[in-house]
């Protein structure tokens, strides 16, 4: 079986050797096409269009040229040759040949995310020589950080310029679908994290040919924000979504800090859009990223399946490390947080965030529990601290050890980061490899970002700040494997949770939450089976009554008896 998905811009072949070209570039009146050492003008169309036909096989290389001389790449360029910079490749996305062609997904309820950096797990043929070991792990679902074509060797992801462009430094076209083609041979679905708020600060030529792409009323901390009122920007992105879902055969989408979108209805589209092009009886999963909780976006179909819930991680990293500073300002009162978390998935649902200065949320006891994606560690709470330390660094290994069984064990859906599942203790620190004009403004940047916090008030403190162009800074995230017997006891937990909690996710509903004491918390579910499934932390001081009825019990950490949970105790049981 052949996919191909037909562009309404870029470079589309059709048939013969002869290639489409498209540009929306309504700031210019012309465009010439610049193609194996020769230039052609293109064909100006109604709506700023500009339209090109000609001979141009597979492997093409060609660029646009602007009246001022200035070389671009395709904005939907499939692949580039090399970086950002250069010349854009055409592809014949029919040219992969599937393997799993009866792969139709998996339900969202037995997802169990992995996050990963493709970069640091050797590209995609690297993510591929893994895929073993995840499975025998219990994962279900690889989620990709960014691949959109940036500037450089190495970067997070969320400086690409070129969305529809898989990164050179990862891999062609063809390994990227042939590393989803091996995932679904295994049962793993693959996600892939999308940015449509920004674009990165080097080589987003947009801004010479398609000023009205961008707004001038309103910034970002990335700059000029998005249009998203104008129809050709919608469709840019939203072709993108489908693109990745039907020509590569992605699973899924998380969708990048979209509370930085001004236009809330391009969301709704947005899904409605995705779930409309996508063939019957296939499953794809649609997760966001949303600062503010908006409950009213999710749900599944025809909405958006979850949101990354960073309350869950907020409240458990104050109680593992006391941390108060920044956005943890908001979790002080981590106990009963948590407690409101585990019974209707956000913490903030309406009230004031100090930090924020705001009303923060939107009530979500009417959710499902699959509308929450629950993690300890991900991309971004690791490596935006100033060290990019892991947990392994900040926590008590029983604490942790209790909190991971509490992640793994609930019912919501729950994402590990890579090197989790080996205790690793490496950093995940920013990287990036820009040019030196940039690399300096971003070093520089970083560190005074960091001046408001107690530990690096002190300038000599802030320079210890890893660089993030250094090679030694991408070199250093690199997870090890440290400890084979967190491997196994993820493992174990996550065989539980297949046997026990998974087939109960449909129709699982809250049936109490609330404090045991400082850092200690019970919580209830009636499954779907009919079975209540219980579980109690006690990440605080003191010794606590356990707070669970009678059941099997699924996992305890040691120490821990139905009536009593010690200091870093956890128990889960299960009953009727």
């Amino acid at each position: 079986m052949k996919h191909k998905y037909d562009l309404p811009f870029g470079a589309t072949l059709l048939g013969n050797g002869t290639t489409q070209f498209r540009l929306w570039a309504p700031s210019v009146e012309k465009v010439d096409l610049a193609i194996e050492g020769t230039r052609r003008t293109m064909t100006a169309q109604p709506g700023g269009w500009h339209h090109l036909a000609l001979p141009a096989p597979a492997g093409t290389r060609y660029q646009f040229v602007l009246p001022d001389g200035l070389h671009v790449p395709d904005p939907a360029s499939r692949a580039q040759d090399k970086d950002v910079h250069g010349p854009s490749v055409v592809v014949d996305p029919a040219d992969y040949k599937w393997q799993n062609t009866d792969w139709q997904g998996r339900p969202w309820h037995e997802a169990v995310v992995y996050e990963l950096h493709a970069g640091l797990m050797g590209g995609f043929r690297g993510i591929t020589e893994h895929l073993d070991e995840l499975q025998a792990l219990g994962i279900t679902a690889i989620e990709i950080m960014p691949i959109a074509d940036f500037p450089g060797r190495h970067n997070w992801g969320y400086d690409g310029v070129l969305p529809y462009a898989p990164d050179h430094a990862y891999g062609s076209p063809n390994e990227l679908k042939a590393l989803i083609d091996a995932a679904h041979g295994r049962g793993i679905m693959v996600l892939l994290d999308v940015v449509y708020n920004h674009f990165g600060p080097d080589g987003a030529y947009l801004h010479a040919y398609a000023k009205p792409f961008f707004r001038d009323d309103i910034k970002t901390p990335w700059g000029a924000a998005i249009d998203f009122r104008r129809p050709e920007v919608r469709d840019y992105f939203i072709q993108n979504a489908i693109y990745w879902l039907r020509e590569y055969r992605f699973d899924g989408l998380r969708f990048d800090a979209v509370h930085a979108i001004s236009e809330e209805d391009f969301l709704f589209d947005l899904a409605r859009l995705i779930r409309g092009s996508i063939e019957p009886g296939r499953r794809i999963g649609l997760v966001l990223e949303h600062e503010n909780n908006r409950s009213r976006l999710l749900g599944g179909p025809p909405r958006f399946d979850a949101q990354w819930a960073d309350d869950f991680h907020h409240c458990l990293h104050v109680l593992l490390t006391g941390e108060h500073e920044g956005y943890y300002e908001d979790f002080q009162d981590a106990t009963d947080l948590l407690v409101r978390v585990l019974r209707e998935g956000f913490a903030y649902q309406g009230q004031m965030a100090p930090h924020l200065g705001r009303e923060r949320g939107e009530p979500s006891g009417d959710l499902p529990v699959t509308a929450f994606v629950m993690c300890l560690q991900n991309h971004d709470q690791i490596g935006n601290r100033a060290m990019g330390d892991r947990l392994t660094r900040l926590a008590e290994p029983e604490a942790l050890r209790a909190a991971t069984a509490l992640l793994l064990l609930a019912p919501f859906v729950p994402m590990l980061f890579m090197g989790e599942e080996w205790a690793s203790k490496s950093p995940f620190l920013f990287f990036t490899d820009h040019n030196p004009e940039l690399a300096k403004l971003v070093r520089e940047g970083r560190r005074e970002e960091f001046k408001r916090f107690s530990a690096f008030q002190d300038e000599n403190k802030r320079a210890h700040i890893p660089d993030p162009n250094a090679p030694s800074t991408f070199a250093s995230s690199v997870p090890e494997q440290t400890d084979p017997a967190q491997f196994e006891f993820v493992r174990h937990l996550l065989e539980l949770r297949r046997r026990h909690v998974v087939p109960g996710i449909p129709g699982c509903r809250s049936e109490e939450a609330g404090a045991l004491g400082h850092g200690a918390v019970h919580a209830a579910w009636r499954l779907g089976t009919g079975q209540l499934l219980e579980m109690s932390i006690n990440l605080g001081p003191q010794q606590v009554k356990s707070g669970v009825g009678e059941g099997q019990v699924l996992f305890a950490t040691e120490g821990v008896t139905p009536e009593v949970l010690p200091p870093a105790g956890f128990i889960a049981l299960i009953g009727a």
